[in-house]
């Protein structure tokens, strides 16, 4: 018996079979979330470059000492630690909505004047007007609400006290994660919609200083600070993003081995490579600050 199928039939079976496989082999970008859990996995990739940006932000801010703080999205405690070492505090509350993020913090930062807890950026459990100081770092393009995030920034503050963020300059000088998105996005076009870069716009001087603003905080400045990310050489860049913590490594993970491969080659081809192996790139973050009336 002959079977006969018709050309329209033929031609949706056949785009069928290939949704099917695009599907076996990448993740849909709308199905993605970011992960944020293991903060050994964290270190390596961001953790170790935020301490450097922490130092300076810190500078730039100036705040006196024995001043009571508050670290919104702690995280590993890079900028927690940080106030410790150079800002000699009265004390540090450092929040995160990960357990495992606090989880290591603790277990990496022993202060008489430090606690950490788990809470939400937009719903702070804290005091109105109780604290001297609220910073963040790395954080406010990941909170869904980032104006809530401020207001509740400056609610816990007191009158005169600074309120005061850093982020990555995704689309810009954020170099180990340009080089990242710009290899995805050529062998994967919709990696774009992955891409922090694209994601997160708020991460920009005008618009960062139109959130503090919007806020109620006044003399609102914005900063650059460059650090230096140098890397041993190619593995001491690219194994950091095996570990599925953001949504670069998010991306990589979710790859097929091939998939993977093809990518981490078309990156290495990419980067500045030194006669000796190593790789010597910048990482830019915006600083921005305010203070409540």
């Amino acid at each position: 018996m002959r079977v006969q199928v018709s050309c329209k039939h033929a031609v949706s079976y056949l785009l069928g079979l290939i949704l099917q496989a695009k599907r076996e082999i990448t993740v849909e970008p709308s199905e993605r979330k970011d992960v944020w859990a293991a903060g050994d996995l964290y270190e390596p990739y961001v953790g170790r470059w935020s301490r450097q940006v922490a130092k300076a932000f810190l500078d730039w801010l100036a705040v006196p000492e024995k001043q009571a703080w508050l670290d919104v999205g702690c995280g590993t405690g890079a900028l927690t630690q940080t106030i410790i070492e150079t800002g000699n505090p009265s004390s540090v509350i450092g929040i995160d909505s990960s357990p495992g993020y606090t989880e290591y913090a603790k277990a990496r930062i022993a202060s008489p004047y430090v606690r950490f807890e788990v809470g939400d950026a937009q719903s702070l459990p804290i005091d109105t007007a109780s604290l001297d100081a609220a910073v963040s770092g790395l954080v406010l393009n990941f909170v869904p609400r980032p104006p809530q995030a401020v207001a509740e920034m400056a609610r816990v503050v007191r009158p005169g006290s600074v309120v005061a963020a850093y982020v990555w300059d995704y689309a810009g000088k954020m170099e180990l994660m340009r080089y990242f998105w710009n290899a995805a996005v050529a062998l994967d076009a919709s990696a774009i919609d992955l891409d922090e870069g694209r994601r997160f716009p708020i991460c920009q001087p005008t618009p960062l200083t139109e959130l503090f603003a919007q806020a109620g905080l006044s003399e609102v400045e914005v900063c650059p600070i460059d650090v230096a990310t140098d890397f041993r050489d190619f593995d001491d860049y690219w194994s950091p993003f095996l570990g599925g913590q953001g949504p670069a490594p998010g991306y990589a993970v979710s790859l097929s081995d091939d998939r993977r491969a093809v990518l981490r080659e078309r990156i290495r081809s990419e980067l500045p490579l030194s006669k000796d192996g190593s790789i010597h790139l910048i990482a830019r973050a915006w600083a921005v600050r305010g203070r409540k009336p």
